[in-house]
C-alpha cells in the first residue's frame, strides 16, 4: 500500500513540476522585431530597440523581454512606419494583381488614390466609358460607389491598404458630362450631394486634375463649392493644378484661394515647374507656399523624384478638341480642317492651355509608354520623334493618328523637370512623396507596356539617391516625409508612426543598400534593400520576397460616418 501511495505521489509531483522544468512561458506577442534601429516617423533621432506586435497593432517599443510567436532579427536594419504613397494609380493594377509588388518592395503600405478621376461614384455613362477605355488590364465593373470599389478590392485581396479622394472630374462627368460649360445650380447641388455622400463613406477629400478635359472646364467657384461640401467632414483639397508651366504661379494662387474660401487644407500633386523656360519660377512658388503657411493656411505638396512626368498624348493637344469625351475627340481628329488647326496649336506656345509636348522642348524628349492596340505595341518605349520618322508624318500628325488608332489617349512620358528643383522641393519639410503610378509586377500583362520607372523606384530613390548618397535629407527626415507627414496631412488615425496602439504597418530595410533599379530603358526592375514589410501586423515581405499575404484594408477619412 505504501509503495502504491508513494508511486502515485511521484507521478503527481512529476506532472506538477513538468511545466516549470520542461516548458517555457507562452509567447507574449505575435511578432517581435529584435535589435533594429527604430525610426518612429516623428523625424527625431532613431533609437536602438525592439518592436512588438500583437494582432494588427504595435503594442510595445524598446527593450522587450517577452517572446513572440515569430521573431525577426533586425540588426543593421532600419525599422520604420510603412510608407504612404500620396499619389497612387494602383486603381487598376491592384485588380490585376493584389500583391502590389512594385510598391510593397519599396515599403509602401498605403496607396492613396483619386487624382481627378476616382473609381466611383459611377453614372451609367461614366461606367460605359471606363469599360471602353480599358487596355491590357480588363475587368468587370460591379460597383457604383467609391466605397463599393474599395470594398471589392479588399474582398478580392490586396497586400497594401487603400484610401481615396473623390475625383472632381468624376463628379463633373456624372452631372455635366464632357461639355465645356459651368454646371447649372441644380447640377452643382447634385455634385455637392455626391461629394457629401462620398465623404460619409470615407473619402479623404476632393482631388482635381485641371490640365485635362473635362476638368479643365471647371472654374474656381465650382471647385470651392465642392470643397465646401467636403469641409464639414475634414476633407482636403488636392490638385494637379491648372498649370505647371506658363501659368504655374497663377495656378498656385488658385489652389490657395480654394483653400482659403472653403476653409480647408490643400495639397499640390507632384509639385514641379514643367519646361525649361519655367524652371526659374520654382523659387517664387516655394516662397508663395511658405507665405500662405505663415498666414495659417495648411498648404502642402508631394513630388516624385524624377525629371520626367508621365500621362497621355491628351496633354499635348488643346482641351477644346477633347470636349465631349474620347469618341468626340477621335472623330474630330479625323477631320482635315480640325487636324490642321490642332497641329498648329500643338506647335504654338501659349498660356491658354498646358502643352507637355512644348514643355518637353522636342519630340525626342517624349516617349510612348503604353498602347491598347496590338498593332501599335511595336512603338512601346520609342520617342515620338522616332515613331514620326518611321511613319513618315510630323510629330503632331503622328500623335493624332496614334490616339485615333489606339482607342485611348496613349501612355506618354515627357522629360520636363529640373533636377535642381527636385532638390529644392525635397528640402521643404512639408513635401511628401507619391509615385503617380500603378503598383506593378515584372510579369504578365504589366510587361506589355513600358511604364515610368517611378512605379518601381520612387520611395527607394528618396532613401538611396537623395538621402544616403546625396544627403539632401537625413534618414529620420526621409522616413517622416513618407509616413507621419502624409498621415497627419490626411488626418489618418493610428497610421504613419511606430507607437503603441498604432496599426502595425512596419518596414525593415538596409540603409546601406536600398536603391531604385528601374530605368526609363528598363523600367520593370524591383527596388532592392527592403527586407521585411508588415501590413496590419501580417508579414507581406520576408527576406525580400513576397509572402503572398493580402491583409490590406480600406483606410477611411476622418469624417467617415458609414
Amino acid at each position: 500500500m505504501n509503495r502504491i501511495i508513494s508511486s502515485r505521489l511521484v507521478r503527481r509531483l512529476a506532472v506538477l513540476l513538468l511545466p516549470a522544468v520542461a516548458c517555457s512561458a507562452p509567447p507574449a506577442y505575435d511578432v517581435v522585431i529584435r535589435g533594429g534601429t527604430v525610426y518612429d516617423g516623428s523625424g527625431n533621432a532613431p533609437v536602438f530597440g525592439d518592436v512588438a506586435i500583437s494582432g494588427d497593432s504595435i503594442v510595445a517599443i524598446g527593450r522587450i523581454s517577452g517572446t513572440g510567436r515569430s521573431e525577426v532579427q533586425a540588426e543593421g536594419l532600419a525599422v520604420a512606419p510603412g510608407f504612404i504613397n500620396m499619389l497612387s494609380w494602383a486603381t487598376e493594377s491592384l485588380i490585376e494583381d493584389g500583391r502590389s509588388q512594385s510598391d510593397i518592395r519599396q515599403g509602401v503600405t498605403l496607396e492613396v488614390m483619386g487624382e481627378g478621376d476616382s473609381m466611383g461614384p459611377l453614372s451609367d455613362t461614366l461606367r460605359a466609358d471606363m469599360l471602353s477605355q480599358q487596355g491590357d488590364i480588363t475587368f468587370p465593373i460591379t460597383w457604383r460607389t467609391l466605397r463599393g470599389y474599395q470594398d471589392s478590392l479588399v474582398k478580392t485581396g490586396i497586400s497594401t491598404n487603400i484610401a481615396s479622394f473623390i475625383g472632381a472630374t468624376t463628379v463633373r462627368i456624372n452631372h455635366v458630362g464632357w461639355d465645356d460649360r459651368a454646371p447649372t445650380a441644380t447640377e452643382l447641388e447634385a455634385m455637392q450631394a455626391e461629394v457629401r455622400t462620398a465623404m460619409e463613406e470615407g473619402a479623404l477629400g476632393v482631388g482635381s486634375s485641371l490640365i485635362y478635359a473635362p476638368a479643365f472646364y471647371a472654374k474656381t467657384p465650382e471647385l470651392v463649392a465642392l470643397m465646401k461640401a467636403a469641409a464639414p467632414f475634414g476633407g482636403m483639397y488636392i490638385s494637379h493644378m491648372r498649370s505647371e508651366g506658363a501659368r504655374l504661379e497663377d495656378a498656385v494662387e488658385e489652389l490657395i484661394t480654394i483653400a482659403r474660401e472653403a476653409g480647408v487644407r490643400a495639397e499640390i500633386y507632384h509639385l514641379k515647374a514643367a519646361g525649361e523656360r519655367n524652371w526659374p519660377k520654382m523659387e517664387n512658388v516655394l516662397a508663395r507656399i511658405e507665405a500662405a503657411r505663415a498666414e495659417g493656411l495648411e498648404i502642402t505638396a508631394d513630388i516624385y523624384p524624377y525629371t520626367a512626368g508621365a500621362t497621355g498624348l491628351d496633354a499635348a493637344m488643346p482641351p477644346w478638341v477633347q470636349e465631349g469625351g474620347y469618341a468626340a475627340w477621335a472623330k474630330r481628329l479625323q477631320d482635315p480642317a480640325t487636324r490642321k488647326k490642332v497641329a498648329q496649336e500643338m506647335r504654338t506656345p501659349t498660356d491658354q492651355w498646358e502643352s507637355l509636348l512644348l514643355a518637353a522642348g522636342s519630340p525626342e524628349r517624349v516617349v510612348l509608354s503604353g498602347f491598347k492596340a496590338d498593332s501599335l505595341k511595336q512603338y512601346t518605349g520609342m520617342t515620338l520623334a522616332a515613331v514620326a520618322k518611321q511613319r513618315g508624318t510630323t510629330p503632331e500628325e503622328t500623335a493624332m493618328d496614334l490616339v485615333v488608332k489606339d482607342g485611348t489617349r496613349v501612355g506618354t512620358i515627357y522629360f520636363i523637370i529640373d533636377e535642381d528643383n527636385i532638390v529644392k522641393e525635397l528640402q521643404k519639410p512639408w513635401v511628401s512623396i507619391g509615385s503617380d503610378a500603378g503598383s506593378l509586377a515584372s510579369e504578365g500583362k504589366f510587361l506589355k507596356s513600358s511604364p515610368h520607372p517611378r512605379a518601381y523606384g520612387s520611395f527607394a530613390r528618396v532613401l538611396g539617391k537623395y538621402t544616403r548618397d546625396e544627403k539632401v535629407l537625413t534618414l529620420q527626415e526621409a522616413v517622416r516625409r513618407m509616413s507621419a507627414l502624409p498621415a497627419g496631412n490626411l488626418r489618418l488615425a493610428r497610421r504613419g508612426m511606430l507607437k503603441p496602439g498604432y496599426f502595425a504597418d512596419v518596414v525593415l530595410f538596409d540603409p546601406a543598400t536600398i536603391r531604385d533599379n528601374a530605368t526609363f530603358e528598363q523600367p520593370h526592375q524591383y527596388a532592392s534593400g527592403m527586407r521585411h514589410v508588415f501590413v496590419n501586423g501580417v508579414q507581406v515581405l520576408k527576406d525580400g520576397e513576397h509572402t503572398g499575404a493580402k491583409p490590406g484594408r480600406v483606410v477611411l477619412g476622418a469624417g467617415a460616418t458609414r
